[in-house]
C-alpha cells in the first residue's frame, strides 16, 4: 500500500510533511532493527533537513542503528562542510557517509544478470552479463529507506526510486552498463517517458537482488526550493509510480513549437560539466534541427574531475561510438553516454563524419581551449546578455536550469 500526500499544484504544509513522515515509520516494525537512509547529494532539489529531522526523531533510541547514506552515482565525494548545509542537523546516533563507489571494499556483490535476461530487459539492445554490485552498507542494514525526489531523466525515464540504489550507491560496472542503455535508447527518446523503460525494468531487475527489506519516501520537489508538491511512502517501486505520475504533471513544460535557441542559466548546485550538462538535457526537445543551447555557468571552470577521460574522448552523438565499437568498448561505458547526452542527436559515417542536429554551446569559466578540445562551441560567459537575449524571439532563456524539461506538444517536429 502507498500513501501518497499533496498533487500537481499543491504545496504541502512543512508540518504535515513532518506529521505524515511521523506517522508512516512509527507503523512500520523498526523497533531494534538497522536502518540505512540512502539520500540523494546536493545537484538534487530536496529538503533533506525537514525530512531528515522527522526521521530521526521517529528513529533515534529506537532503531538499532542508522546509517545516512549518500547516492553519490559516480559524483564527486561531498565534504563535511557540503553535508551539514545539505543534510542538516546535527542527528545524534545517526552515522553519515558518502558511498565510495571508487573503492572496492566499500561494494558487495549480490550475484549476476545473465546474458538472456539483460536482452529480455533491455528489448534486445544489449545481450551481456552483469554483475549487481552496491554499497555494501545496505546489504548489511535490515531496512533500506530512500528518501529523495522524483524529477525527469536522462538515463531512465523519470529518476527516483530503485534508482537510489541503481546507480546511487551501486559499483561503477552496473553504473556503466544502465547508462549506456540508456544512451543506446538516446536522452531525446527516453527523457519523461513514463512507467517502465528498458533502464528502470533493469534497475527494478537488480534492486529486487537486495536482500535487505526497502522502503522509499519519494517526493516530488518544487524545482529550485525545498517546497514540496506530493510525497509518496511505500515500496521504492509503489511510491515511485505515485511520484512520477505527479512529476509528470509539474516538471514537464510543453510549447507549441520548436525554438531556434535556447540559454540554460545553470545554477549553482552543480559545480562541474559532468552535473551542469542537464541543462542540456532538459532542453533538447524543444531546439529546432540546426538550432543551439547555450550552457550559462560562469561559475563552472571544470569538465569533471571525477571523469577527467571525457576531455580526451569529446562529446558526440550515440552513432559515433557505436559505429566504432572496437575502438571504444574498453572505455567506461558511463563516459560514452554522458558524452552522447550532452552532444544531443547526430549521425556519424567514414564519409561524411559526424553531423549534430544541434549545436551546444559552453558559456563557462572552462578554458576555450579544453571545450573546443571536447568538441564543443565555446563562448566567453561575458559576452552573454541575459536580458538581450530574452528580448528575442527566437531564444528562451531558462533560469535555474536542470530540473524541468521541455517538450514539444504533439503538433511540434523537433526531437
Amino acid at each position: 500500500m502507498t500513501d501518497l500526500i499533496g498533487g500537481a499544484g499543491q504545496v504541502l504544509d512543512p508540518a504535515a510533511v513532518r506529521a505524515s513522515v511521523l506517522a508512516r515509520l512509527a507503523a512500520e516494525d523498526l523497533g531494534g532493527k538497522r536502518v540505512c537512509l540512502v539520500v540523494p547529494d546536493a545537484t538534487r532539489s530536496c529538503p533533506l533537513p525537514l525530512l531528515l529531522d522527522a526521521v530521526h526523531e521517529a528513529l533515534h533510541g529506537r532503531a538499532a542503528a542508522v546509517t545516512v547514506l549518500i547516492a553519490l552515482g559516480t559524483h564527486a565525494p561531498m565534504t563535511d562542510e557540503q553535508l551539514r548545509q545539505h543534510l542538516g542537523g546535527p542527528y545524534p546516533g545517526f552515522e553519515v557517509r558518502n558511498h565510495e563507489w571508487w573503492r572496492p571494499a566499500a561494494l558487495v556483490s549480490l550475484g549476476l544478470i545473465g546474458e538472456e535476461r539483460v536482452a529480455q530487459l533491455s528489448e534486445g539492445r544489449m545481450r551481456r552479463a552483469v554483475e549487481v554490485t552496491l554499497n555494501r552498507a545496505v546489504a548489511e542494514h535490515d531496512v533500506c529507506l530512500v528518501i529523495g525526489p522524483v524529477f525527469p531523466h536522462e538515463v531512465v525515464g523519470f529518476s527516483g526510486g530503485n534508482k537510489y540504489f541503481f546507480p546511487g550507491v551501486a559499483g561503477q560496472e552496473i553504473i556503466d552498463f544502465s547508462h549506456w542503455l540508456g544512451a543506446l535508447i538516446t536522452s531525446a527518446e527516453i527523457i519523461g517517458t513514463r512507467g517502465i523503460t528498458p533502464v528502470r525494468a533493469l534497475i527494478d531487475e537488480a534492486a529486487a537482488m537486495i536482500p535487505s527489506r526497502r522502503l522509499a519516501l519519494c517526493l516530488v520537489v518544487q524545482s529550485g526550493t525545498g517546497a514540496l508538491h506530493a510525497a509518496a511512502f511505500g515500496t521504492p517501486e509503489q511510491a515511485w509510480a505515485a511520484c512520477a505520475d505527479v512529476s509528470a504533471r509539474t516538471h514537464v513544460q510543453y510549447r507549441d513549437a520548436p525554438v531556434r535557441r535556447v540559454v540554460s542559466v545553470i545554477p549553482g548546485k552543480y559545480d562541474d560539466m559532468w552535473t551542469g550538462a542537464k541543462g542540456f538535457y532538459k532542453v533538447e526537445p524543444i531546439v529546432a534541427d540546426g538550432g543551439e543551447v547555450i550552457i550559462y555557468a560562469p561559475h563552472i571552470t571544470r569538465i569533471s574531475a571525477m571523469h577527467p577521460e571525457i576531455e580526451e574522448i569529446g562529446y558526440h552523438c550515440r552513432d559515433y561510438f557505436v559505429r566504432q565499437w572496437d575502438r571504444f568498448s574498453a572505455q567506461h561505458w558511463g563516459v560514452l553516454a554522458h558524452s552522447t547526452h550532452l552532444h544531443g542527436a547526430g549521425t556519424w559515417d567514414p564519409v561524411d563524419g559526424e553531423r549534430p542536429r544541434v549545436r551546444v554551446t559552453l558559456a563557462t569559466g572552462i578554458p576555450e581551449q579544453v571545450v573546443r578540445g571536447a568538441n564543443l562551441g565555446y563562448r566567453d560567459p561575458a559576452t552573454i546578455d541575459l536580458e538581450a537575449l530574452a528580448a528575442d524571439p527566437d531564444t528562451l532563456v531558462v533560469p535555474q536550469a536542470g530540473e524541468v524539461l521541455f517538450r514539444l506538444n504533439a503538433a511540434g517536429t523537433a526531437r
